[in-house]
Order: C-alpha cells, then structure tokens, then sequence
C-alpha cells in the first residue's frame, strides 16, 4: 500500500490488518460503493482509490461525496464518480439511468459494495412503526436488490466482478429490539446466498456478505449511545478484509458469510453449502 501522510486513520488501521494485498491489488478496476460518503462506504472509497480503482461513489448527501471526491482526486491518479442518490426513492427509472451512465462512463463494472444502511428504531415489534418498516426494508433489502439486477449485465462485462453485501450479526442470528434492522439483513444474506448459487457456475460475478462487526461509524453511536467510540475499532482498521474481496486473490469464494472480527485471512474465509 502506498504510503499516505495525509491519511493517518489507515496508517493507523493498517496494524491491525491480518491480510496485506498488493498496492496496485485494485488497479483499474471500477467499484460502485453505496453510502461512500460517511463511516465505512468513505474508507472503502479511500482505500481503494489508493489502491488503483476508480469508485462511483453513491451517496445521498452531496456535499458528503464531493469531499470524499475531491480528497481522491487530490491524492491518486483515478477517477472517481459521485452519484447522489436517496435509496428511499431508488426505483426502476433511477437504477436504469445509473446502469446508463456506468455503460457510458466505463463500459463495465468490475464491482459492487452495498454499504448503505438505516437503522431504524430499536423498538419491539409490537410497537414498531409501519412506516419506518418499509423505509428500512427500502434502503436495506430493495435497493441492494434492484442495483445488482439492473447492473449485472455491466458486471458480467468484467473479466471478475464482485459484489458484497454488508450484513450484520443481528442479519445471522435475530435479536430483540432491532426490529427491521434485523429483519433486512435477513434478507440481504438471503438475497447474497441465492445470487451466489445462480452464478456459481458462470464464474464470471461472486457473491458474498460481509459483517464488519462493532465499527466507529455514525451508525453504531446511535445504536449504542452509552459506548465510548475510542473503544470501538475505526472503518480503517477493518479496510484489509474489504480489499480481499475485490481483488484477484478471492476469484474462489462466492456465498461465504464472513465476519471482519475473527477473519483472519484468506484461509479463514467460510462458504456456506448449498442445501
């Protein structure tokens, strides 16, 4: 990995790492990260921009992703790609003009990482709202669907795409209170584990979920409020993992459920059978 004095939180991150990619392991590659501009879809962005690949960085906030842009373009030689984008209102028409503009721009796609999240309330089902259910459902569950779909004609252009989908350990084993937080994950786990058995034999697209466990991110103080962030690992930290999946050295694994907590290298990498 090249060395970054102006990117200390990966300085720092990279001693935990329990896997050391090459750092060209991304080189022309095109990445779609969703929620690039905040937490964990933001380090991806980094890191792998630092890494060789050009990211369309997927966000709803604008001004999140156009910081996230230009602190890429000041520091690598890629080209990153900012596509605001509210996933509540991700549809048909929207995910269409993005394929579009993806075909145009790069004529393939080398990768997807499905990252963005809500969390909803952490209330009890008896009590959960309806329409907060499907805002998370929409975010969580569709959206991932509906990209995938409608890009997958532009990842099998890739000699070797790779799609990952960012679950949880409420998404592996159900938990009280986090309502359709858990449920969505649920979902998307099931959603990884069916694309990865229609495409298991085209060797062309692999697919795999990810839990990158208790991460300092906006997302885990909301849902842990009491919890002091220094004593919850950085995105940074957990960057080795996510570089793995993307690059040649995981062309292998698809359908593996993975946890960035305990894996500890290519070897660690579990693929669930197929019943």
């Amino acid at each position: 990995m090249p060395a970054n004095p102006d990117y200390p939180e990966l300085a720092a991150g990279k001693a935990d790492w329990r896997y050391q990619p090459d750092a060209a392991c991304l080189q022309d590659q095109v990445i779609l990260i969703t929620g690039a501009g905040d937490g964990i879809g933001r380090a991806a962005a980094r890191t792998f921009a630092l890494h060789g690949a050009s990211v369309i960085l997927l966000g709803r906030t604008r001004s999140k992703l156009e910081a996230v842009f230009d602190w890429i373009t000041d520091r690598t030689d890629t080209e990153p790609v900012i596509v605001p984008c509210d996933l509540l209102a991700l549809d048909d028409t929207s995910a269409n003009a993005l394929a579009q503009a993806i075909e145009e721009g790069f004529g393939r796609l080398d990768g997807i990482l499905h990252n963005a999240s809500l969390l909803g309330p952490k209330t009890p089902m008896a009590y959960y709202p309806s329409d907060e259910w499907a805002k998370v459902m929409q975010v969580n569950a569709f959206a991932p669907f509906l990209l995938t779909r409608t890009l997958l004609p532009l990842l099998q252009q890739s000699a070797n795409a790779s799609v990952v989908m960012t679950s949880s350990s409420v998404g592996r084993q159900g938990r009280a209170y986090w309502g359709a937080y858990a449920v969505s994950k649920f979902a998307l786990e099931g959603l990884c584990q069916v694309l990865a058995d229609e495409h298991e034999n085209a060797n062309r697209v692999r697919f795999n979920s990810l839990n990158p466990g208790g991460t300092r991110t906006a997302m885990r103080a909301a849902a842990y409020p009491a919890e002091s962030p220094a004593d919850v690992p950085t995105p940074e930290s957990r960057m080795d993992i996510y570089l793995y999946l993307f690059e040649q050295a995981s062309l292998s694994l698809t359908g593996a459920q993975l946890d960035a907590r305990t894996w500890n290298g290519p070897m660690d990498s579990v693929v669930v059978p197929a019943s």
